[in-house]
């Protein structure tokens, strides 16, 4: 046991340490890139008292087995999963109690691709320009490696009801939270009305998510809408969840990991709900898009942050309780 907490890492595949993501990336002319599934990110970290931007992991596809050093606390979302501690199973979405040497394993369903583990005071990770949100295209960022270690910067006694001996709260989280629906709400992109009748084949289309996905963007196979305005697309600034019709026949969409710039056609945008469920496609699922208005979508980011807001107060009311 060190006298610093750490979180060992049994075992991964595929994890890195994130966060909400480099605003001031872009107009450097870097990616914003983050955790793609922002309502989960964001949930964990409120769930265990931390920061909405603190550091946390991020894992793609695959589980990850933790062993901390210290009693800690954590909270995973994201993809459907049920983590265990020891072998003993317990509910995602809410705050979890670990014990210094116990074992936890994550594992991430065949209902979602993407699972968030934060654990309370967060990671001791590098920074660049105030975010840790890995970069591939300048290699910084940190893995989650199995064997290595990630240091914390304080650890947490066990969240139990000293009477009861178990922690029973309603963090007002629906049961169906982790849901990853088919269906993802766009609005018009700036390019939408070059594509003429055709983009009603946008929403009257299915498509599957292809295999090529990563922190870019994912793509998917289906009617390709065409332009039917003459000349070519100039490069420009382009949307996180923006969608592209390259020539082919595939669309592709826009991640946080996507370059600032781009020459395809625009032909609508994901809402910042569609992006969280983007962040959870997995090969081989049938989606549709969804025409929405600007402001519609608005209202739904609005309701889904105050639902965040409830969580961190609740959570904060339980540690109260019990300190």
């Amino acid at each position: 046991m060190t006298d610093r907490p750490e979180l060992y890492v049994e075992s991964a595949t595929a994890g890195v340490v994130t966060d909400l993501g480099r605003t001031r990336g872009p107009s450097r002319g870097l990616a914003v890139n983050g955790a793609l599934d922002q309502f989960a990110a964001r949930a964990a970290n409120a769930l265990v008292g931390n920061a909405p931007t603190d550091p946390l992991i991020e894992t793609t596809g695959f589980g990850l087995t933790l062993r901390p050093s210290h009693d800690v606390l954590m909270a995973v979302t994201g993809a459907p999963s049920e983590p265990a501690v020891d072998g003993r199973p317990h509910p995602a979405w809410t705050p979890l109690s670990v014990r210094a040497g116990e074992t936890v394993r994550v594992g991430v369903s065949d209902a979602g691709l993407r699972a968030y583990v934060a654990v309370h005071g967060s990671f001791d990770v590098p920074r660049l320009m105030g975010s840790c949100a890995p970069d591939s295209m300048i290699e910084f960022g940190t893995s989650v490696t199995s064997g290595t270690s990630l240091s914390l910067f304080r650890s947490h006694p066990p969240l139990v009801n000293r009477r009861f001996g178990a922690t029973v709260f309603d963090f007002g989280i629906p049961r169906d939270i982790g849901r990853v629906p088919g269906v993802l709400d766009v609005i018009d992109g700036p390019d939408a009305a070059e594509f003429g009748s055709g983009l009603q084949r946008l929403f009257d289309s299915r498509y599957t998510v292809t295999p090529r996905i990563n922190h870019v963007g994912l793509r998917v196979a289906g009617y390709v809408p065409r332009r039917s305005a003459p000349g070519e697309v100039l490069s420009r600034g382009v949307p996180v969840g923006a969608i592209e019709a390259p020539a082919g026949d595939e669309l592709l969409v826009l991640m946080r990991g996507r370059g600032i710039t781009a020459g395809y056609p625009v032909l609508a945008v994901l809402t910042s709900r569609a992006q969280d469920v983007a962040a959870q496609l997995r090969p081989g699922q049938e989606i549709r898009f969804r025409r929405t208005t600007a402001a519609a979508a608005t209202a739904a980011y609005l309701e889904r942050r105050r639902l965040l807001d409830r969580i961190a107060l609740r959570a904060r009311t339980a540690f109260a309780a019990l300190s």
